[in-house]
């Protein structure tokens, strides 16, 4: 009786091996993860001019290590981080060794949080600024995987690798295809270095920011990390038409574009009925402005007939400037209505200062948000549940087998009181 008992345990624990198999093939959950795992990786300018005393009090590489310590701390738990350093080791003049000189300070991977601050706080202001070979490398580092990948340059001058053009090296990073976006931070920038950033940034559909004070620079690399581990909200290039006719029609995300000095860009968007359209643009003054400029964010309909609009006024004290809108469509009785096309115009009156080039555009930055409607519960349901399909089936499965494996149990054991 007692090997029979045995035997009854071993087969039932044989078959919920086998459900458990079925249920979670090994390393499918684990492979999955990591492979949608988002990446960042910090790129961090060492040279010598980061020693200048003028953020805060403090010195430009105190700044940016009191943010990084910060950033560190508010890095999401599904995020892998790492830290790249240009110009941080070679202090000598030698162009082609100063060139060469950028090196990965902590790897891209899980956080160890103590170990990445460690080494955070080792840097010295030391030598060159090779942005384009930092970049080059930063792409590699981010390589494999379905995740978003992001690199997020900080630096307070411009390239000092010429001919090595790190604006093309954005291009060519962008042209490969990969969905990697570059976002620059310029420390205490001058117009060469706000075109180059600016420049480096459009190239993959990244922002630009001009930083001028460290809870300024603490905010914005928490922002870009935190976009990184929520890729719906990845800035996409895009191109707005001259008109509305002529505009791209887009769907609830963050797009970047460039707009010219006293210029219009058109966007199109779908809206249902009782939907509500939610935009908002961020236009940045990438370069010497005249003050007293303006933003202006119009809805209109595909015939010119103005529905809402939201402006803004800038003084010349900032280097951003933002507006927005919302526009809630009235509910239909008729589930078989048509979207109404909205033409999203934006206007600019900003002026460049005597002698700064008006090309390229400004930088833009706009949202698109599309919420509610009949349509939209029965689409997150399904996104929802999404591959999750799978596990559902393997649960029915472990139950359906468990089942067999419990009757047969109670039937055996019914035979051997019997029996007895």
């Amino acid at each position: 009786m007692i090997r029979r008992q045995r035997l009854a345990a071993g087969l039932c624990a044989l078959l919920a091996v086998l459900a458990a198999g079925l249920a979670f093939p090994a390393g499918a959950v684990a492979d999955e993860t990591t492979a949608h795992t988002p990446k960042v990786d910090l790129v961090i300018d060492v040279s010598g001019s980061m020693r200048t005393k003028d953020i805060d009090g403090t010195s430009r590489m105190a700044a940016a290590k009191q943010a990084f310590n910060e950033v560190l701390d508010a890095t999401p738990e599904g995020v892998q981080l790492g830290i790249r350093t240009l110009g941080a080791t070679y202090p000598g003049d030698d162009r082609k060794t100063g060139c060469k000189d950028t090196a990965q300070l902590y790897p891209v991977g899980p956080l160890d949080r103590t170990e990445a601050k460690t080494a955070v706080a080792t840097l010295t202001p030391t030598g060159w600024t090779p942005i384009g070979p930092a970049l080059l490398k930063a792409a590699d580092d981010l390589d494999g995987g379905e995740g978003s990948k992001r690199i997020v340059l900080i630096s307070d001058g411009e390239d000092t690798c010429a001919p090595l053009d790190p604006c093309e090296v954005a291009r060519g990073i962008a042209a490969k295809g990969i969905g990697l976006t570059i976002d620059t931070l310029g420390l205490v920038p001058n117009t060469k270095m706000r075109a180059q950033l600016s420049c480096i940034a459009a190239a993959t559909g990244g922002t630009y920011t001009s930083v001028e004070h460290a809870d300024e620079l603490t905010d914005k690399v928490n922002q870009l990390v935190d976009r990184a581990a929520d890729p719906v909200v990845t800035p996409v290039a895009t191109d707005g038409g001259d008109s509305c006719a002529k505009a791209p029609t887009l769907k609830s995300g963050l797009y970047t574009d460039h707009e010219e000095f006293g210029r219009q860009r058109w966007y199109r968007v779908d809206v249902r009925p009782g939907q509500e359209l939610r935009a908002s643009v961020s236009v940045a003054a990438d370069r010497a402005m005249r003050p007293d400029y303006g933003l202006l964010l119009r809805a209109v309909t595909v015939h010119g007939r103005e529905i809402v609009r939201g402006e803004a006024a800038g003084s010349g004290r900032t280097d951003m400037i933002s507006t927005g809108l919302r526009y809630p469509k009235a509910d239909s009785d008729d589930d078989r209505a048509p979207a109404e096309t909205v033409c999203l115009q934006l206007t600019n009156s900003f002026t460049a200062a005597s002698g700064v080039k008006t090309t390229p555009g400004l930088p833009v930055e706009l949202t698109v948000d599309v919420v509610g409607g009949p349509s939209q519960a029965d689409d997150v349901a399904s996104f929802g549940l999404g591959r999750g399909w799978w596990l559902l089936g393997a649960l029915v499965l472990f139950g359906f087998l468990a089942g067999l494996v419990w009757g047969w149990l109670s039937r055996w054991r019914v035979a051997v009181w019997r029996t007895n």
